[in-house]
């Protein structure tokens, strides 16, 4: 059997999970623990993140001519893909902030939903908060006026209805003088 029909599988692989990818990030995991390795691996798995490490060569193969050849450029030294098919901007998150705590981790660069970002850029890219965090922030800006209509409501009802509402922004508005009115002549 060729070195070529053992390496084609593994170039099948890495092309079957970036075919549908948001993003696709590289990381250099040289310097950390097994500890901390098992740990990354763990909460990337959480999030739904396939974590690989895959020779760059065979790497190359399976980008070429894909929206992720951008990379081919970064794959130098041990590397290690965290690709992602539903959150875009899962891996650089999660990296981002695990790296804070394993400072051994570098995010060299990645491709999220097309473009290519290198390691500033991907920084920015993991303080954009999670589809389900922008969802609920969203949610709560909708949901204040609502409560706040809701509580004047209340305040209403237990004053005594609308008869109470009627005075009380009567009360509340300053009263109009009616215009003096001029002798006829």
């Amino acid at each position: 059997m060729a070195k070529v029909e053992l390496k084609q599988p593994i170039v099948q692989e890495i092309s079957e999970h970036i075919k549908d990818a948001q993003s696709v990030v590289v990381v250099n995991y040289r310097g950390l623990t097994v500890a901390e390795d098992t740990e990354l691996r763990k909460q990337l798995r959480e999030a739904g993140v396939v974590y690989k490490v895959y020779k760059n060569t065979l790497v190359n193969f399976a980008i070429k001519g894909t929206d992720f050849e951008s990379l081919a450029e970064t794959l130098e030294g041990p590397n290690a893909l965290a690709i992602s098919t539903t959150d875009a901007t899962a891996p650089a998150r999660i990296l981002s902030k695990f790296a804070k705590t394993a400072p051994a981790l570098e995010i060299k660069a990645g491709v999220v939903e097309g473009t290519f970002y290198d390691a500033k850029g991907m920084a920015a890219i993991a303080a954009v908060p999670s589809r389900e965090e922008l969802l609920s922030k969203f949610l709560g800006s909708i949901q204040s006026p609502i409560t706040n209509f809701a509580r004047v409501l209340n305040q209403i009802a237990e004053k005594g209805g609308a008869g109470a509402a009627e005075e009380t922004v009567a009360e509340a508005a300053p009263a109009e003088e009616a215009p003096a009115e001029t002798p006829a002549e």
